[in-house]
Order: structure tokens, then C-alpha cells, then sequence
């Protein structure tokens, strides 16, 4: 059955390497062409509820098993009474014994193959991506094949994706060199996953590649993936926090703020981003929240617009029994704190400025890690730019792997790691990390990120006194479910702010 995999579920996903995997299980129990023939009836029948008044449909083939599949969609559309043609410039000679058993068919059935697209698609028709596939892209793409690709990407109609869009990685979700098509010419997507989500259909490029991603198990055993474990967890929709009739402001947990560069400092005052967090942990349902400007003596007592904020010097913090989110709009200033932070905070969350100090010092990097044999916890909520300084190499090198930058996070840090972007990832030390659906492109813009650390830290102030690493990735995990789900629906007619994010910040 074909169901659409969205943000309300939690879902496994599974790499390139674990579905051909499940796939040779399953074609060793199928019978000949059968998953062919699963995958061509279930894109045909999506293709049909997408373009339900379409005149004709496209598909372009490529030479491996995904152009069998789309062989196959053409003729279940047109044993529908649809109208569909096959685009293929490559050599039939090449194609695999299903992918020719499937193009016989087409054949068989007079279907129409060139090698160029209809001169005449609308709007309501659709085009079918099945060029590649899982099994890799050619590099450099064949003239055929970048014929092809541009005649997608410049459709005047939705294009529907069979398995992953052509030269994205299904594991990484990064575009092979020339398969990335110009943003602004990229109309509506879908994509259809076929008998495994992947997890590059949700992070880095993914997301824009994909559009929105259909899933059909292809009828595989279940067993067989209860057996195999998942590369990642989609995170599925976070449930509102119950308030007992009992509670009291103790109950959810003190959050701290220190953060924010003094103005007289350097001449770049950035106590907004430590109030911006400090906003966010008390919308997301902190108990109270303290925020410790890096101001020196005779610093702000009162921040007339949210009364509720306490303001403490930073050594007046108890770290001992605060949750602290330190590094907001640190600056330089935030260095003269770390090695007390480091070796006294029991719940702490660094972000910013805190990870780039951290990242250009040996011993704050010793200090970090040692943290997890003394039983505390720390999440480290770094962006693309702010990973690749903590591992030593850049932003580049990050984006083209999240998951495996954000394991290396833990694995050197013995941190929960949230690496933001597209698809954030949240990675701990034993277990499987997750991809997060929710956020669109209205987060970029300053002050989002402080906003997200002050959500981190109340919902780990919420996991008690003493969490374990388990529950502080729950929490860091449910933090950005929620602030990606305040982005998404947010007003149309709205601009999206820092301020209104973190006063939107509810738990419920």
C-alpha cells in the first residue's frame, strides 16, 4: 500500500547499503519480475491520483533496474487507457534481464519510446524520474542522460520521482556533480520510496529533491526489517507535556542563559541572541529562567518587555543545579567561562560561540569530553560551519555526510550532537540517530539557532535532575520537531522573526 511518510509517525530509515540488502532477501523469495512488477503498479497508481486530469504522461528511463521500473509504470498507465510515452536514449543492449523483460513489455504494448520529451506537456500532465535510482549515478552524466534530467527539471508540470530523484544519494542526500537542477526552475516533486524510507530523501538536499515522499513496502515481509536495524529514525510528531494540578515552577526545571558579548567590549553588543534563548526556554515551558549577560558589573536588571527573565551575574550561577545553555552571542567573551562551565554544569547545552571557543582549544576539547565518564550531560547544537571547526575540517565536508559528521560528533565529544540544517540530525552515543522533519527555509534568518538552544535546554530542564544520555537526546530531539514545526506553520502572510519564534515556542 501507498501511503505518503510525513512528520506525524516515527518511521526507520534505511541506507543504500541496508535496502539492497532487503532487496536481494525479497527477490530471493519473489518470484521473477514480481517486484517489478509491484513497483511499476504502485508508481502508476500515484502517478494517476497526482495528475488525475492529465493528458499524457512521461517517463524517462534510464539502463538499470529504476528504468525497468518506470518500463513497468508505462505499461500499467497504459493498460489504464492513459496516455504515456517512454523517453530512452541509452543502449537497450545494457539494460538488466527485468529491466529488458519490463522494456519487451513497453514494446509489446506499442508504447511510444524517443529519446526527446512531448512538445506539448501542460500543466496537468506529469513526468516520471526513473533514470537512476539507488544504484548510483554516472559521472559524468551521458549528453542522453543530461537531456533527460533538464527536460525534468524544466517541466511545466509535477514530476514524480520513482524510489529517489535521479543523482541524489539516498544515503546522504547530497547531488552528484551536474545532477542538481537550478532552483529556480524546479516545479512541484514527489518521490516514491520503494520497499525502504532512505534517509537522504530528508536531509541535506534531500528535502528540496524529494518534495513530498510516498512510501510502498512492495509487500516486503516485515520480519525482515524488524531483523535489519534502521541507518535512522524519522522523528514522528512530539506529544504535548500533561501539567499536573500539582505542579509547581520546581517541577520543570531552572534553565540558565550565559551568553551575550558586552556592546564596549569589541563594539558588537550580541546580548540580544542570550535574551532570544532565554525567551525561547521560558515559552517552552521552563519553570524559571536565569540569563547571565557577559557584561560585567552593572549589567541589565530587567528586561522591561518579559519580566519573567531573572538576570544573575555569571558568577552568581549555581551550575550545579541549573540547566545551562551557554555560548548565545558569546563572542570572545564567552572564554573566560568555559573551564568553570565545563567542569561544573550538570545539564549543559553549548551552542555558538561556545563551540567555536571549544573547537580552537585542545584543553577545553579534553575538558568536554571527559564530561560523560563523570555521568553529566552535554548536547552540543553546532550548525554545518560550527561541526566541521569541532572536527577539525569545514562545512563542506560535513554537508556532503551529515549523518556520519554528526557521528563523529559523538564519537569524539561523547555528546548528543544536533546538527542543524536541512534535516537536522541528533546523534548520541549508542543509539540510532534521528532525522528531523520539520523547518523550512523561513528559519534562516538570525537568532532562530539561540532560539532552538533555549527550547533544548528547557526540555532537557524537564528531564529531571539527573537525565540520562538516553533522555537528553529525547529531549534535544522533541526541541527541534518543535521549533521546526512552529516554522512550518507559521502565517503566509507573516515574515518569521527570532522574537516571534521564541514567543510562539509553546509546549502544546
Amino acid at each position: 500500500m501507498t501511503t505518503r511518510a510525513h512528520s506525524l509517525s516515527r518511521q526507520p530509515l534505511y541506507d543504500v547499503t541496508a535496502t539492497k540488502c532487503l532487496e536481494q532477501a525479497a527477490l530471493a523469495h519473489a518470484a521473477n519480475h514480481a517486484l517489478m512488477e509491484q513497483a511499476g503498479a504502485a508508481t502508476a497508481r500515484l502517478a494517476r491520483a497526482l495528475a488525475p486530469h492529465a493528458r499524457q504522461f512521461w517517463i524517462a528511463c534510464g539502463q538499470g533496474n529504476n528504468g525497468g521500473d518506470g518500463f513497468e509504470t508505462a505499461v500499467q498507465l497504459h493498460r489504464a487507457g492513459r496516455r504515456v510515452s517512454v523517453g530512452l536514449a541509452g543502449d537497450v543492449g545494457r539494460l538488466p534481464d527485468d529491466a529488458r523483460w519490463a522494456f519487451k513489455r513497453v514494446r509489446a504494448a506499442g508504447i511510444p519510446v524517443a529519446e526527446t520529451p512531448p512538445d506539448d506537456l501542460v500543466e496537468q500532465d506529469l513526468c516520471i524520474d526513473a533514470l537512476l535510482g539507488i544504484g548510483g549515478s554516472q559521472r559524468p552524466a551521458p549528453p542522453w542522460m543530461q537531456a533527460s534530467l533538464h527536460a525534468l527539471h524544466d517541466a511545466p508540470c509535477k514530476v514524480l520521482c520513482i524510489d529517489v530523484p535521479s543523482g541524489l544519494d539516498a544515503s546522504t542526500g547530497q547531488y552528484a556533480e551536474g545532477f542538481a537542477p537550478d532552483p529556480a526552475c524546479a516545479g512541484e516533486r514527489h518521490t516514491l520510496s520503494l520497499m525502504t524510507l532512505k534517509p537522504g530523501l530528508f536531509t541535506g538536499h534531500g528535502r528540496d529533491a524529494a518534495g513530498i515522499v510516498w512510501f510502498d513496502g512492495l509487500g516486503i515481509d516485515p520480519s525482515w526489517l524488524d531483523r535489519t536495524p534502521p541507518t535512522a529514525w524519522l522523528s514522528g510528531q512530539v506529544a504535548p507535556r500533561p501539567r499536573t494540578h500539582a505542579s509547581h515552577k520546581g517541577s520543570f526545571g531552572d534553565v540558565a542563559i550565559l551568553g551575550g558579548e558586552a556592546l564596549r567590549r569589541r563594539g558588537m553588543g550580541m546580548g540580544g541572541a542570550a535574551l532570544l534563548a532565554g525567551s525561547a526556554a521560558l515559552h517552552a515551558g521552563a519553570g524559571r529562567v536565569l540569563v547571565a549577560l557577559l557584561d560585567g558589573p552593572g549589567g541589565m536588571a530587567l528586561d522591561m518587555s518579559q519580566p519573567e527573565l531573572m538576570f544573575r551575574t555569571p558568577a552568581a550561577l549555581d551550575l550545579a543545579t541549573t540547566t545551562l545553555v551557554c555560548g548565545c552571542g558569546g563572542g570572545e567573551a564567552v572564554r573566560d567561562h568555559l573551564p568553570r562551565v565545563l567542569a561544573e554544569a550538570t545539564r549543559l547545552v553549548l551552542d555558538a560561540d561556545a563551540l567555536n571557543t571549544i573547537a580552537a582549544e585542545r584543553s577545553l576539547q579534553d575538558q568536554l569530553r571527559k564530561r560523560a565518564d563523570q555521568g553529566v550531560v552535554t548536547i552540543l547544537t553546532p550548525h554545518p560551519l560550527e561541526a566541521g571547526r569541532l572536527l577539525g575540517t569545514d562545512a563542506a565536508r560535513v554537508q556532503s555526510d551529515r549523518l556520519a559528521a554528526a557521528a563523529h560528533l559523538v564519537e569524539r565529544y561523547a555528546c548528543v550532537a544536533v546538527l542543524k540544517g536541512s534535516g537536522t540530525v541528533i546523534a548520541a552515543p549508542g543509539l540510532t540517530p534521528a532525522i528531523n522533519p520539520t523547518g523550512n527555509g523561513r528559519l534562516a534568518t538570525a537568532g532562530t539557532g539561540d532560539v532552538l538552544a533555549g527550547m533544548v535546554g528547557a526540555s532537557l530542564a524537564a528531564a529531571g535532575r539527573s537525565p540520562s544520555m538516553e533522555q537528553a537526546f529525547d529531549a534535544a530531539r522533541d526541541a527541534a520537531y518543535r521549533h521546526g514545526a512552529l516554522a512550518d506553520d507559521w502565517p503566509n502572510h507573516l515574515p518569521l522573526t527570532a522574537g516571534g519564534l521564541a514567543r510562539r515556542s509553546a509546549t502544546s
